[in-house]
């Protein structure tokens, strides 16, 4: 089914109630794999980060990662779950070449964590809550390039290559139970969530949470039902969608996709899809296999795992203030709009602007250059904001040189610029580039001079009492000196010597 054969958005939900279910796989940011003791780092060389346990040989025995076991716990207990006092792995079953063992070490019917939920908030304030079902441990697969054809799919391809550095490394799996009574606004609601879990990883410190680079990805699941139905229609599975923005987009299009399906008749085919960011589509993969398909049995070579009371409470109270709470906080603490807020949340730079106040700037100017200059120039790179070469404390220096009168916003632009581009801190790149403010009543004496001698006119209009014609003057100035110029003690020097004698 092609794009043009969907059935308008509205005229969908006119019919039917999407219900929703979201899989969100979070890659904890450990040193180590969740079962050996092999390296996590990013941008190893392929298969050099692997060893007989995560490559599965035989004889290799696992061992379960103490970090990732308590990231589980500490996730579960931010999603208001119950924290099981006892629970397993156990083996999924089915072969795969990016799994080197044929299964996968996961969570079945006794997962670490059950029974939570998320409050998230949607664009109009409106306070939407999500059931979580469970979030279990489990590991994360390896990594397959297939190389030779047009889509970068196993299909058409002439061959693959498989790195198993990625094999291993622990995820935590969070599933959500169906998100009912969305309607509309359900594919906003997915892309609310998954913004609001995001941000509580963040918080928690157990992993980047960076969506674009894998470390963070969603599965849509989406059915549709008639009005006034209680049964559920056949789901599909839209897997690894890698951005917020793309999480709605999936969801809508397969509320639209579904729909056409439905009143033509046709019958959903309950099976896993791709997502093609280039137009928002989604097409087939393969049927979805249900729970028993993979002969999950519990592992034999790993002991349950059985948090202790005093350990979950002790790191319940240390779990962080909760991002929706931090939010409201400095909303009212900078006193800024819902808007403004959200804003700042979607270019991803709450954290950077926080950490830019805690390095000496007002927040104002904080959220005034991360908003502005470093976010078009992220956009332009087609990046997060966090992403470019340039720390919360060069940004603060930044604003501190502008604020103590150093630089004026033209030149505190060309300092960010040199710092994106590796010159040195902004006192070097400052230096380097000959960027202070001239504001020395020679050289700035001198510059005026020059301005007053090349527009007469202006001269005598100013002489005859049209103060306000002294901006002209103060541009003419600004131009002579390449922007350095101190323009508040530019016009003073100008009203000064063009004075109406008395």
């Amino acid at each position: 089914m092609t794009v043009i054969d969907l059935v308008p958005y509205e005229d969908a939900l006119a019919t039917y109630d999407p219900v929703m279910g979201l899989e969100v796989h979070v890659e904890l940011g450990t040193k180590t794999k969740m079962f050996c003791a092999c390296a996590t780092t990013l941008r190893a060389d392929a298969n050099s980060q692997t060893c007989p346990v995560c490559l599965g040989l035989p004889g290799a025995l696992p061992v379960v990662n103490a970090i990732g076991v308590e990231s589980a716990v500490r996730i579960g207990l931010a999603l208001n779950c119950d924290i099981a006092e006892w629970c397993r792995f156990a083996r999924k079953n089915y072969f795969y070449p990016d799994m080197p063992k044929n299964f996968q070490t996961s969570q079945y019917d006794e997962p670490i964590a059950y029974g939570g939920y998320l409050d998230v908030q949607l664009e109009d304030g409106e306070i939407f809550r999500v059931e979580i079902e469970r979030a279990h441990m489990e590991e994360d697969t390896g990594k397959s390039t297939h190389v030779g054809g047009a889509t970068g799919r196993i299909h058409g391809a002439s061959y693959s290559l498989l790195d198993y550095n990625r094999a291993g490394i622990p995820l935590i799996e969070i599933v959500t139970k169906p998100i009912e009574g969305a309607g509309a606004r359900a594919p906003e609601v997915a892309r609310a969530y998954v913004a609001e879990l995001r941000e509580l990883i963040r918080a928690l410190g157990v992993s980047e949470a960076r969506m674009e680079m894998g470390q963070m990805r969603c599965d849509v699941n989406l059915s549709l039902r008639p009005h006034g139905t209680e049964k559920f229609g056949t789901r599909s599975e839209t897997k690894n969608v890698n951005s917020l923005r793309s999480v709605e987009r999936a969801a809508r299009f397969e509320v639209q996709r579904h729909a056409a399906v439905l009143n033509a008749g046709g019958t959903i085919v309950q099976e896993t899809r791709h997502f093609h960011e280039e137009d928002g589509s989604t097409t087939s993969g393969r049927v979805k296999e249900e729970a028993e398909d993979y002969r999950y049995f519990p592992e034999p070579d790993l002991v349950p795992v059985a948090p202790s009371r005093e350990w979950v409470e002790s790191l319940r109270a240390g779990l962080p203030e909760l991002p929706r709470l931090r939010r409201n906080r400095l909303r009212e603490e900078w006193g800024i709009s819902e808007h403004e807020m959200r804003s700042v949340l979607n270019a991803g730079a709450l954290d950077s602007i926080i950490a830019t106040i805690d390095a000496g700037a007002d927040q104002a100017a904080a959220r005034k250059w991360w908003m502005g200059e470093l976010a078009r120039r992220a956009n332009e790179q087609g990046v997060e904001a966090t992403a470019l070469p340039i720390t919360p404390a060069q940004v603060a220096r930044v604003a501190e040189l502008v604020a103590e009168g150093s630089l004026n916003d033209k030149l505190a632009r060309q300092a960010i610029e040199g710092v994106l581009a590796g010159e040195g801190e902004p006192d070097a790149v400052v230096e380097q580039r000959g960027l202070k403010i001239v504001s020395d009543d020679g050289a700035l004496g001198q510059a005026v001079d020059d301005a007053i001698a090349d527009n007469p006119g202006v001269a005598d209009k100013i002489r005859g009492g049209k103060v306000a014609a002294a901006g002209a003057l103060v541009g003419a100035v600004m131009k002579a000196t390449r922007g350095q110029a101190d323009a508040g003690r530019a016009r003073e020097l100008i009203l000064e010597r063009l004075a109406p004698a008395e």
